[in-house]
């Protein structure tokens, strides 16, 4: 009953409109790329562009989702600019008329923690794993410069506003009678990824540990071997019904195990036999990754993806 309920729901929020990296804007009305869904009761999610950021989809390339409570309302992640934040906010209150008490950082990157100021005015905590917030203060100016150079004046004032509030293995907050655990499973795409849980509404808001209609990127710091032990070890146990990655739409755990541990594994198993066969780094760029090439972003990612999972493993 529970892996039907999850398929149903997640053909019933992907037939609605289907990822495109060519679609430019779905709500042009909004600098949100796209209307908040309601995915299951009181968790709605704003799902982002699968294609780089950009000035049209205004940087809005990864899920902005919230949680509504009778106490009040738990966003995950901030959003690009204030401007991306404020249009969320704007969402929320055509929702509910509970305030914003928390915005949760899935990790460093700029489009989760850019946002952050605007939700700091309102007076609302905001609160990142503590690695997260060690990249944010290493690279502010970069993050930040990034931003502007593709949204220009969309940009704004938005600023770097580091997360007031830190954990490192877990964060437990129960708001309204939900029970909402944020957890930090281990190390995967990028440093102080986070996994925020909902026990009793068998939810995971998942973040960049799970891919599924665009291909994850492998940057020079991610650990594939890390990502797939803590997959196999600390995601899968969880069990989601529902799983709301961190890019593309709602949908459950074999899509995204399929399209994250299997492309992880399959990648590493072809690098693998390449370095036995005593490949080099130019020829490992062009290890067969067809099997993938549907996936959005692939044209962009998938060589450099190689050639960082070659330079990983050359010494394991």
């Amino acid at each position: 009953m529970k892996a039907i309920a999850a398929a149903c729901a997640a053909l019933c929020i992907a037939a609605t409109v289907h990822a495109s990296e060519d679609i430019a804007d779905q709500y042009p009305q909004s600098e949100l790329y796209s209307k908040p869904v309601e995915v299951i009761p009181h968790v709605f999610s704003a799902i982002g562009a699968t294609a780089p950021p950009t000035y049209e989809n205004a940087g809005h390339n990864n899920n902005l989702s919230f949680i509504v409570t009778s106490e009040g309302v738990v966003v995950v992640n901030s959003g690009a600019s204030d401007a991306l934040a404020k249009a969320l906010h704007d969402e929320i209150k055509q929702v509910t008329d509970q305030p914003v008490v928390l915005v949760i950082n899935e990790n460093g990157q700029g489009h989760a923690m850019l946002g952050n100021g605007y939700w700091r005015d309102q007076g609302v905590d905001v609160l990142a794993h503590a690695e997260a917030i060690a990249e944010t203060q290493e690279n502010s100016d970069l993050i930040l410069q990034r931003m502007r150079g593709y949204n220009k004046d969309r940009a704004g004032e938005t600023r770097v506003e580091h997360a007031n509030l830190s954990f490192e293995d877990r964060y437990d907050l129960t708001l309204g009678g939900v029970e909402m655990q944020v957890l930090h499973l281990g190390p995967a795409h990028d440093p102080g990824d986070i996994q925020v849980w909902l026990p009793e509404w068998d939810l995971l808001i998942a973040g960049d540990i799970a891919f599924h209609e665009r291909m994850l990127p492998v940057f020079p710091h991610t650990c594939t071997k890390c990502w797939i032990e803590t997959w196999q070890e600390k995601l899968e146990p969880l069990d989601p019904a529902y799983v709301i990655p961190g890019h593309g739409h709602p949908t459950n755990l074999p899509q995204v195990r399929r399209y994250t541990l299997d492309y992880l594994t399959d990648l590493r198993a072809k690098i693998g036999a390449h370095i036995e066969a005593g490949g080099d780094l130019a020829s490992a760029y062009y290890v067969d990754q067809e099997r993938w090439k549907n996936l959005d972003t692939f044209e962009e990612l998938a060589t450099k993806n190689a050639g960082r999972v070659f330079e990983e493993m050359e010494w394991e």
